[in-house]
């Protein structure tokens, strides 16, 4: 790639870059296997959906959330492998860890992408920001044997369109005086933030393209969106206002737990197990950063793909699955349908709060609260030593008595299986890399 020349002064007041790992997870599976190098790769085999797709099975029409029947009849060269969440995991701390050697200034936005702010790290790099961005692609490409994608711009907006202009691994450096020329052809609903909805009513107003949003009065703007559009805009115009949200995620604003099963059901108690284990996961995760929930939203999958979900709000802030599973319950039947095939349930607990141990009350709660809570110390302390779902509710009986998976569609990830002297199926080191077999 040539070289971006010398900066113009007011070119960057900040500089952001937005690193993008292209096609993570099938790359991934590509990187630590060579003979998978070159062909279509597909990962999520353990749901009978495309979850992630290589840029040679992309090239061939497969699209994410595809059947893999549909893959097949489209792509019949392609390798169906299940999804390694446990090595993503691994990796994407790893790809973190790479970027904060440039800048401690790092907002762990996905699994697979990432914000760096590299403000002020030209001296101490000894390398102009476009520099800095190219370095800091190379380094992680060496590291991992894939590709990433990357953006600088002066905003967090900006360089999150700068990333996807030129993929698989491209480096798009956007100054302050070139903005215009990235937004004149780049459709508004293509801007991060700007979804459907606001997409079509834009639209409605003449707004087609991020130029001509940005290109609106600042009146204009404040009057007919929200906040963050308007912030949007600002960062469209130049003007960083997003900070980031730096250091290792430790913390939750929601935490969703979603599972796909096959084959689809039309058992009520299946259904309604699978979601009784999604809420256990969920609250499991809630005790452990010492978070409770006020509220949680239900979800129900059909088999043809269509939705419905509910909001449910608690009487209290709770991290004990059984009381999130009393509170939703009735909202569930409600929304299940007889007779209809279900391929996936899940929940979002919302609302999360410190979970405090609250002062004595008239009716008992708090002490209650507190008996429960000891309980359920327990409870993760036996699951942490013999395994996650050691000790369930009754509710998920029927999800743990019945195969989720049937026949191939069951296979897992062989890390799950090839394990170290020492290791079992719940417990293993944190090593992500082997080699593993092709079929």
């Amino acid at each position: 790639m040539a070289d971006p020349g010398p900066l113009a002064i007011g070119s960057f007041p900040r500089a952001v870059i937005h690193i993008d790992a292209d096609a993570f997870f099938a790359s991934v599976e590509q990187a630590r296997d060579p003979r998978l190098k070159g062909r279509p790769v597909i990962t999520g085999k353990e749901r009978n959906i495309g979850a992630s797709m290589s840029y040679e099975a992309k090239a061939q029409g497969v699209e994410r959330a595809m059947r893999l029947s549909d893959v097949r009849r489209l792509c019949p060269g392609a390798v169906f492998l299940p999804s390694d969440y446990e090595t993503y995991s691994l990796l994407s701390r790893r790809f973190f860890a790479v970027v904060r050697r440039f800048t401690p200034d790092v907002e762990e936005y996905g699994i697979d992408e990432c914000f760096a702010d590299i403000s002020g790290m030209r001296r101490p790099l000894r390398m102009n920001y476009p520099q800095i961005a190219r370095a800091m692609k190379e380094e992680l490409e060496k590291s991992f044997g894939f590709t990433f994608s990357a953006g600088l711009a002066p905003t967090k907006t900006v360089a999150k369109i700068a990333s996807k202009w030129k993929k698989p691994s491209g480096l798009t450096v956007i100054r302050g005086r070139d903005i215009h020329r990235y937004l004149k052809s780049l459709p508004v609903e293509k801007v991060w933030g700007i979804g459907p909805q606001t997409a079509s009513y834009l639209n409605k107003h003449g707004i087609r393209t991020a130029l001509e949003f940005a290109r609106r009065s600042e009146d204009w703007v404040r009057t007919h969106l929200s906040k963050p559009f308007y912030e949007t805009w600002k960062e469209l115009n130049g003007e960083p206002v997003m900070g980031l949200e730096t250091g290792e995620k430790d913390t939750y604003a929601t935490i969703q737990k979603v599972k796909t099963f096959t084959p689809p059901s039309a058992d009520r108690k299946f259904v309604l197990a699978q979601l009784s284990k999604n809420i256990e996961n969920a609250t499991m995760k809630a005790r452990r950063y010492r978070l409770a929930a006020r509220g949680a939203v239900i979800f129900l999958r059909t088999q043809d793909f269509r939705g419905a979900g509910v909001e449910v709000k608690f009487s209290r802030p709770t991290a004990f699955p059984h009381e999130v599973m009393q509170a939703v319950e009735p909202a569930f039947g409600r929304l299940l349908e007889p007779g209809e095939l279900y391929r996936s349930t899940g929940v979002v607990l919302l609302k999360l709060t410190e979970d405090i141990i609250r002062q004595p009350d008239l009716f008992g709660v708090s002490a209650r609260s507190e008996r429960l809570a000891k309980v359920y110390a327990t409870v993760d302390g036996v699951r942490l030593k013999f395994g996650k779902h050691t000790l369930f509710l009754g509710s998920s009986f029927y999800a743990h008595k019945f195969s989720q998976h049937l026949g191939e569609r069951g296979d897992e990830p062989e890390r799950k299986g090839d394990l170290f002297k020492g290791e079992s199926y719940r417990q293993r080191l944190g090593i992500p890399m082997f080699t593993g077999k092709v079929k």
